[in-house]
């Protein structure tokens, strides 16, 4: 089955292909056919999974272009089929089904219903060909069409002004960052001939690359995941993506747009392994955006916006373990992530569908009129938080034993006082949305729980938030498939194990105390933290800087330029002709009779031809047939008479 994975991602391309040609002759539009493809999809995934646990693998490479002729240039395009890719492989695949069993619930009724199912098969197949890639062009072109589809599913509700804005947000900013990929691209091309992954892996092992080619290529590559993945500075477009439908949120958030960032990472991790530079600053970019993002997390109020920031925070981890040097830490934290982030976006869905409102200073209670969105919430916040024995305990504790051992301790207790944040503000939605008395009667009383398309995929995710990350350590299985991990294994540290699980408690218990007791009056430590509440609520001042910087300037460079075109170019020009005139009227007379004339002439000339042969634009079929019959006569006739 490996040797013919290229079936996965072809799979959901068949599927857009028939929804986009004939969505409106389908079945409710084309949606059993996204599900159903996606899902065979999966079942195949997962016999590749099963066949590399075992050993096999595959690697395809065909001719695709030759550039040039003396010295001619073969690109190549294959796909390659090892533990990493086998792990995404499956991920992708099953997130992808639940999202769409979960939209035939959520998004019934919608107006662009068939659109939407046709673009979320787009977005699969686009990540499916992205993890497949065997070298970077290959891995570029996919990386860009899950932009594309990014792009059109963020927009989705387009008649929303805030939704295109968001949409084009995210468009131009993961743009960035794919312009350093892009260069990191060609240093390395130029440098070593090859843009495949294993060659490049065999070059840099025999001391084939300047080790300031290393750096700089993978500092280009680290380009790309920061914007894709959302990485500070680059981060702004992710929490205006939630102007999507919210299971479009839980895609992109769990399986798909950011963890193709950690995955680019991931898959060229030989090149950033040779720099020791490059590893820095994969790690320091990492932590400082797991711990920047929650700070944000803590005040947000609504639901959505919450888990954005958290998806930020958490992305952070994952490139936090790559940059100490354990690529497999970083997977598995992607893997048991995309477990409980995408069960958690759901379980808001299912709140937003049960409530009509985002905003959870309206919410509260909730739980009683929905118990399996609420347990199943739970079951992923303490996921998220990292308590044990949830699935998120075991992936983060590798991250922090990691960390804690490299030579910069710092990033181990930044990651450290991230994880108290996160389940502080993990709890704080917990209270606000499914305990306590109802701040909004009416909402309370209409809230109602999910019909069961959208409750059995959370129930699913529910029980991996449980199990999942044990699951994957039975019997090795995990770093068993991870076949390409140089860091050493280090041995469990009861230190480390007590601080992070301990700081996920103490967060827990500060949350309950402010929000599940009236022991902690909430305004008075507002007040007394007004400034940093201040600073967390502008979410660091970082859009504003934006616009102070690059957005303001560029619109009055522009319109500066309309200026100046409008008044001091169009000026100058005049006053050029204007002399021109003065000097030679005779000349000026020449042209504008003879010159002038002539081309004044030709214009309406073909004016009036087209005039003429408009009229013969009728958009009659009938009326072309007839006229092309007529010339075909004619033309025999006039072939006739010159022979004659």
């Amino acid at each position: 089955m490996a040797q013919y994975a290229w079936v996965i991602p072809a799979l959901p391309l068949l599927s857009w292909l028939i929804i986009t040609l004939w969505q409106k002759r389908l079945p409710d539009r084309g949606s059993y056919v996204g599900i159903s493809f996606t899902f065979l999809a999966f079942v195949y995934a997962l016999g590749v999974l099963w066949e590399v646990a075992h050993g096999a693998g595959a690697h395809v490479v065909l001719p695709w272009a030759v550039i040039g002729t003396i010295s001619p240039i073969q690109i190549n395009i294959g796909f390659q089929v090892d533990g990493l890719t086998a792990i995404m492989l499956s991920v992708v695949t099953f997130i992808s089904f639940l999202v769409q069993l979960y939209s035939l619930g959520y998004m019934h009724g919608d107006k662009r219903y068939g659109r939407y199912y046709g673009t979320l098969s787009f977005f699969t197949f686009s990540m499916l060909g992205l993890v497949l890639a065997d070298n970077l062009i290959t891995l570029f072109i996919f990386f860009e069409l899950v932009g594309v589809a990014s792009y059109l599913l963020i927009g989705h509700y387009f008649e929303r002004p805030s939704a295109q804005k968001a949409a084009i947000k995210a468009f131009i900013t993961t743009r960035i960052g794919d312009v350093g990929f892009f260069i990191g691209i060609l240093i390395l091309w130029s440098a070593t001939g090859t843009v495949a992954f294993d060659k490049l892996a065999a070059l840099i092992g025999e001391g084939a690359v300047a080790p300031w080619v290393i750096t700089l290529g993978a500092l280009g590559i680290l380009g790309g995941a920061v914007g894709k993945s959302a990485q500070f500075p680059l981060h702004v477009w992710l929490p205006d993506a939630m102007e999507g439908p919210t299971p479009v949120s839980a895609l992109i958030h769990a399986a798909t747009m950011v963890a193709a960032g950690v995955y680019l990472v991931a898959r060229s991790y030989m090149i950033f392994y040779a720099s020791p530079q490059a590893l820095f600053w994969v790690a320091l970019i990492g932590a400082v955006t797991a711990l920047f993002a929650a700070t944000i997390a803590t005040v947000q109020t609504d639901m959505k916006k919450v888990l954005a920031y958290s998806t930020i925070s958490q992305l952070g981890y994952m490139i936090l373990g790559l940059g100490v040097g354990n690529l497999t830490a970083g997977m598995f934290h992607l893997t048991t992530h995309a477990f409980f982030k995408a069960l958690l976006f759901l379980t808001a869905g299912s709140v937003i569908h049960g409530t009509e409102t985002q905003e959870m200073h309206q919410m509260g209670g909730l739980i009683k009129k929905m118990p399996i969105t609420g347990v199943t919430f739970l079951a992923g916040g303490l996921a998220l938080a990292g308590i044990w024995p949830f699935a998120g305990f075991y992936s983060k504790d590798e991250i922090l034993l990691t960390a804690y051992n490299s030579q910069y301790p710092i990033f181990f207790w930044m990651g450290i006082l991230a994880a108290f944040l996160t389940a502080y503000y993990t709890t704080r939605v917990a209270f606000l949305v499914f305990f306590g008395e109802p701040r909004d009667h009416h909402r309370y009383e209409h809230a109602h729980e999910s019909p069961w398309m959208m409750t059995v995929p959370l129930v699913i995710l529910g029980i991996l938030a449980v199990i999942g990350g044990k699951l994957l350590l039975t019997g090795e299985f995990f770093p068993h498939l991870i076949l390409w991990q140089p860091a050493e294994e280090l041995s469990p540290n009861p230190l480390v194990m007590g601080l992070a699980l301990g700081s996920g408690l103490l967060g827990i218990l500060v949350g309950y105390l402010v929000y599940g007791t009236k022991l902690v009056n909430r305004q008075a430590v507002i007040k007394a933290l007004y400034p940093l509440y201040q600073l967390f609520k502008h979410k660091w001042y970082v859009d504003e800087l934006y616009d102070w910087a690059i957005v303001r300037p560029v619109l009055w460079l522009a319109e500066a330029a309309g200026w100046v075109d409008a008044h001091g170019v169009d000026g100058v020009v005049n006053a050029v002709g204007a002399a021109g005139v003065a000097l030679s009227s005779g000349a000026g007379a020449f042209d504008l009779a003879v010159v002038d004339g002539a081309v004044n002439g030709v214009a309406a000339g073909t004016v009036a031809v087209g005039r003429a042969t408009r009229r013969t634009e009728t958009g009659q079929l009938q009326a072309y047939l007839l006229t092309l019959a007529l010339v075909v006569v004619a033309g025999l006739i006039v072939f006739q008479v010159m022979g004659g």
